[in-house]
This record gives structure tokens, C-alpha cells and sequence, in this order.
């Protein structure tokens, strides 16, 4: 039996994976920067939030991230109960790309950690409050 060739958009995968974890960086770094005291004051960078006026799956992570950053627990999870677990799996990846270059292997393949069956229930329980949410807001 014939192996399948392996597919053109394989070799991407440690540079997707850079990317995602080089923008994680970025907003984790970002969190720290941006004062707890003024995070409600800005404006709404949501795409999805400004045509609709309703909150999307991700509306509130920003703040959420922000607080946490600062030590504000409480004010992290009131923004976005998800906040910390995603900025700790922002934080998990980059350490992991860093350490992979580090010690020059590839970083970890991004598609094979999204579809463990731990990140699916994740991202559904994830969704599932975000419906929630959008049907009280409405």
C-alpha cells in the first residue's frame, strides 16, 4: 500500500506555531503594560461587540488578562472566567516554543494539541458559556 505524500502545508507548522506563541508573548507582555485602573476606559476593539453590541466568546479576555497581570484575581475572573486559563496556556505555549528553540527541536505541532479531546471539551464548554452569555445579553 502506498503511503500518502506528506502535505505541502506541514512544513508550516513550526512557523505557525512561532507566530501564535510570539503574539501570545506580545499580549501577555501588553497585560502588564496596560494600567488595571483605565482597562474599562478604552475603547471597544471588538469586531464582533461593535456591529452587534453583543459580546462574542473572547469579549472581556483582554481585561481579564490585564487584572491578572496586576494580581487583581477577583476582577480577572469577573471580566472572563476563562481569562487565567488562557493566558496560563499563552503562557504554556511560549515557554514551550522557547524551550523547543532552545534546545533546536521543532516547537510542538499547534494542530495536534487543539484536537486532544481535553482542548475540544475545552473550547466546547468554552462556547457553550459564551452562548449563555450572549442569550442573557440579549
Amino acid at each position: 500500500m502506498r503511503r500518502a505524500a506528506p502535505s505541502a502545508d506541514r512544513g508550516l507548522a513550526p512557523v505557525t506555531t512561532q507566530l501564535v506563541a510570539a503574539g501570545a508573548a506580545a499580549a501577555l507582555g501588553a497585560a502588564f503594560v496596560i494600567s488595571p485602573d483605565h482597562v474599562e476606559d478604552g475603547p471597544v476593539i471588538c469586531p464582533f461587540r461593535r456591529l452587534t453590541g453583543l459580546p462574542c466568546p473572547g469579549c472581556g479576555l483582554t481585561r481579564s488578562w490585564v487584572y491578572l497581570a496586576h494580581g487583581r484575581w477577583h476582577d480577572s475572573f469577573t471580566a472572563h472566567p476563562f481569562g487565567v486559563v488562557a493566558a496560563g496556556a499563552a503562557l504554556a505555549l511560549v515557554v514551550a516554543v522557547v524551550v523547543a528553540l532552545a534546545r533546536r527541536r521543532p516547537p510542538p505541532d499547534l494542530d495536534a494539541v487543539v484536537r486532544r479531546p481535553w482542548a475540544v471539551a475545552f473550547v466546547g464548554v468554552w462556547l457553550a458559556f459564551a452562548a449563555v452569555r450572549l442569550v442573557l445579553a440579549v
